[in-house]
């Protein structure tokens, strides 16, 4: 005869007990196991930075506002380039010159509104200088049509800026996060790298820019061909090649915001 008919109710009730204090290891071993996966789950995501700071990062830094005052002023004075270059050509070098002049000024506006109004852009760092160089390329290519800047110097201006411009595509391609498609690649809403200007190149752009100015102002004041003018166009060509230098040799002058992963 087996326990349970020695003793019935003892028997039963011990047996009884015994299921559910098992029932009862289970459950908690299960809820144990399940709270250890379950929080090893969660400590793994927080540490990968792929599924957190990455993508926050990257999500934060994928676009930005670029529709802003600072950005404006400067698209302004890009489209305002041809229409001074036109004029050159045309002789009308009055008007020329009252539009270089309101070029001029949204060039200090912008950059002072940007930092006063905490309005600073990454494409603001790249749309700045493009459209002063889109400005300076118009009027040296036709001031020099006009016999108004020697074909040298105006050599040396335009050489330096097809070399920046070359070189902006390339940083523009190899710093673009993937996928590298070409509508991504003219979204300058993506920021990709943030051009930092070398003091010779805010130097250089000053003296080119006085240079410029004087050479548009010259038939219209009568003092085209003055000495002061010669020395002043050979001072810009020495700090154009100087300046065209510092960006290969300056290490902080391009930063990359997203490098490419090392294999």
């Amino acid at each position: 005869m087996d326990q349970h008919s020695i003793l019935p109710g003892k028997g039963r009730k011990n047996l009884i007990s015994l299921q559910c204090c098992r029932f009862s290891t289970d459950k908690r071993d299960t809820q144990e196991s399940l709270s250890s996966s379950s929080s090893s789950g969660a400590t793994s995501k927080d540490q990968d930075p792929d599924n957190t700071k990455g993508n926050g990062v990257k999500k934060s830094l994928l676009h930005e506002n670029i529709y802003t005052l600072p950005n404006f002023l400067t698209f302004t004075r890009l489209v305002s380039a041809p229409v001074i270059g036109y004029w050159v050509l045309q002789g009308d070098y009055t008007n020329a010159c009252i539009l270089f002049g309101i070029a001029s000024i949204t060039d200090g506006l912008d950059g002072w509104i940007a930092r006063r109004f905490n309005m600073q852009s990454i494409i603001g760092t790249i749309l700045d200088p493009m459209a002063d160089k889109t400005l300076m390329t118009i009027l040296t290519v036709t001031l020099a049509m006009q016999d108004l800047i020697p074909i040298p110097i105006a050599t040396v201006i335009l050489g330096r800026d097809a070399g920046l411009i070359l070189a902006s595509f390339y940083y523009r391609y190899i710093s673009l996060p993937e996928p590298k498609t070409f509508t991504r690649y003219w979204d300058f809403s993506i920021p990709s790298a943030e051009v930092r200007p070398t003091m010779i190149s805010k130097v250089n752009t000053a003296i080119q820019m006085g240079y410029i100015c004087l050479a548009l102002m010259a038939p219209v004041f009568e003092f085209t061909g003055h000495v002061g003018l010669e020395y002043l166009g050979y001072t810009c060509a020495v700090t154009t090649i100087w300046s065209g230098a510092s960006y290969i040799y300056t290490k902080d002058a391009v930063k990359i915001l997203y490098p490419p992963k090392k294999l």
